[in-house]
């Protein structure tokens, strides 16, 4: 599997990295069975956050990783500042203590990577910049990016970063993914459009994807008819995108593998850094998103499934 270098970090980041949004204590037999599962196919990297599972997903990572006793060999990705029943929390004292406890939770001492779950413009990046840097000098975070951020604000927090000697973003995590968002899947989500695709071109600054294969709309479930999943069919549903779908189900067929396959692919084969966070639940969807990491797309055959060639 490939990898991608980032400044601070003991190893590279797989291109896979481990979603964990439904990981609980409660369900710990399947969170063990799938966390042993992905360092199986080679992932290094586990992707939480302070809110996943009202913290119980930090948790039951913290549990694998303390039975295992390989926290030195994984990448731990945490999240913080997701606003809250009383507002936004982009400042430098609820990052401070959402990260000790995070940091509690996990049972560790620090955080390979680290990003703010969401942005407020209203907060000056010098302010946040510090913040982190100070938990970087201090051995809490090794690396840290941003989450369903700007890349107009990504670019100001890393010309701020320059001028005044800190470290900057290293990446971004927004949703990258060949079915394209009509809408925000979650108030204030990020999806990649065709002028940020541009901006990450001309940076090179790694994304992370999240719902990197679309929530399941490649899978073969769903079809233009079937409107059961409101949620997809809100963000997801509309000409272009089943024929991006149609796309991908027939380049597939070409290559011998799944259209679910030739979505991720797409993800894994852009021209700058890429990764991609899964939800697969067992071995064979493990081993799936593995084999799509083979696959090799040039540059014509993604503008073609991203409808910009006939």
């Amino acid at each position: 599997m490939r990898t991608i270098a980032l400044p601070g970090l003991k190893m590279n980041v797989t291109q896979l990295i481990m979603g964990s949004d439904y990981f609980s204590p409660d369900v710990y037999d399947l969170v063990r069975d799938n966390l042993d599962a992905f360092t199986a196919i080679g992932g290094n990297t586990i992707d939480t956050a302070y809110i996943y599972s009202g913290g119980r997903s930090e948790q039951a990572i913290g549990m694998w990783l303390e039975e295992r006793g390989n926290r030195a060999s994984i990448n731990v990705w945490t999240k913080g500042a997701h606003p809250n029943k009383e507002g936004v929390r982009v400042k430098k004292e609820f990052i401070d203590e959402e990260l000790k406890i995070s940091l509690d939770r996990l049972r560790t001492d620090y955080v390979d990577l680290y990003a703010l779950h969401r942005d407020d413009p209203n907060v000056p990046v010098g302010h946040i910049l510090e913040a982190l840097n100070e938990h970087v000098e201090a051995g809490r975070i090794l690396c840290f990016g941003a989450s369903n951020w700007s890349t107009a604000r990504l670019e100001e927090a890393n010309r701020y970063a320059a001028e005044h000697g800190l470290r900057g973003f290293d990446f971004s995590s927004p949703n990258l993914s060949l079915a394209k968002a009509k809408e925000p899947y979650w108030k204030d989500c990020v999806s990649v459009d065709e002028p940020m695709m541009k901006w990450h071109e001309q940076s090179g600054l790694p994304i992370f994807s999240w719902s990197s294969q679309a929530r399941g709309f490649f899978t073969g479930r769903f079809t233009p008819e079937d409107r059961s999943d409101a949620d997809l069919v809100r963000v997801f549903y509309n000409d272009e995108n089943w024929e991006r779908y149609r796309r991908a189900e027939q380049l597939g067929k070409e290559k011998g593998k799944s259209t679910i396959q030739i979505a991720l692919a797409y993800v894994l084969n852009q021209s700058f850094p890429t990764g991609a966070i899964i939800g697969a639940r067992n071995k064979a969807e493990m081993e799936s998103c593995l084999d799509a990491t083979t696959i090799e797309l040039t540059r014509e055959e993604i503008e073609w499934l991203d409808l910009r060639a006939n």
